[in-house]
């Protein structure tokens, strides 16, 4: 029977500024143009987290019943370890996917935007066959495109629109930044993995690459979200040069990258540059509110 702990390692918490970021993005740039509705950016948050809550699940189960956990250097894994029957797993990813229809469908009613229920069943689809299914795209080396996309413009922009029925450019650049910083917490664990995907046939961007090519690529993830603060410096206010201390906590993410670290060595930059990321999210959503 696992633990309450083990189970909380299994959520992977450490993984959830990559949902709370767009979330807050999103409310920020609400601010901006006065349109800001608390409860349905918490309703957003509500969907996002229990969206990535129940990824992790999903991916837990999945992998697990395919043995791709079997040899593992990262975080406890429920099914892999043989600690939770991956049915109980399964359960527990449905369960969270439900909390997520029901708080989106709440802000679909509140906001009279029937469509988005067609933007909902897209991110179920993604959530489960990520790595579930016969043919998951997280085995083609489609990971980070999806995690660009499902963590960085859908959350972002869906967040400011349910708000305001409108799309700012100023959300539209922040998103890109967001979701490269999700995609490089992505790059970063199949970094970590990359040896044992390789062995278990999965084909992660991180396997089709090589050793350099993926450092090389996490790298220019990580990088381009500063590309995007100094864009919307330019454009809207130096308020948005506060994005930069996010450098400071991703730096040493970087240069661990890039000096060849492996395995569990690999495992706090997964970690920091979430939090880099949530620090990016914070600074531009005070530099939106203030400016």
């Amino acid at each position: 029977m696992a633990t309450v702990a083990q189970w909380m390692a299994g959520a992977r918490v450490r993984t959830l500024p990559n949902s709370i970021s767009p979330v807050l993005v999103g409310a920020g740039a609400a601010v901006a143009i006065d349109g800001f509705v608390w409860w349905q950016a918490v309703l957003a948050l509500i969907v996002a987290l229990a969206f990535q809550v129940g990824v992790n699940y999903a991916n837990d189960y999945s992998d697990g019943i395919r043995g791709t956990d079997t040899e593992r250097v990262g975080p406890l894994r429920l099914v892999g370890s043989g600690l939770v029957p991956p049915a109980a797993v399964r359960t527990a990813a449905f369960a969270c996917f439900g909390i997520a229809c029901l708080a989106g469908l709440g802000l679909v009613i509140s906001s009279g935007q029937w469509w988005l229920i067609a933007v909902g069943f897209v991110c179920l689809l993604g959530a489960w066959y990520y790595t579930g299914g016969k043919n998951p795209y997280g085995y083609v080396g489609l990971g980070e495109l999806a995690v660009f996309l499902f963590f960085g413009p859908v959350p972002v922009l869906g967040t400011l629109y349910v708000q305001t029925g409108r799309i700012t450019w100023l959300a539209v650049i922040a998103s890109i930044a967001l979701g490269c910083f999700s995609a490089a917490v992505l790059a970063s664990n199949n970094l970590r993995d990359r040896p044992t995907d390789a062995e278990s046939d999965k084909r992660t961007m991180a396997v089709r690459l090589g050793d350099q090519g993926a450092r090389t690529f996490y790298a220019v993830l990580a990088l381009i979200p500063f590309v995007v603060t100094f864009v919307l410096t330019f454009l809207a206010s130096p308020w948005f040069l506060l994005g930069l201390f996010a450098a400071l906590k991703i730096s040493p993410s970087v240069r661990a990258v890039y000096s060849g670290a492996v395995g569990p060595a690999l495992i706090p930059v997964l970690k920091d540059t979430g939090i880099a990321m949530l620090i990016w999210a914070v600074a531009t959503t005070v530099a939106a509110i203030v400016s």
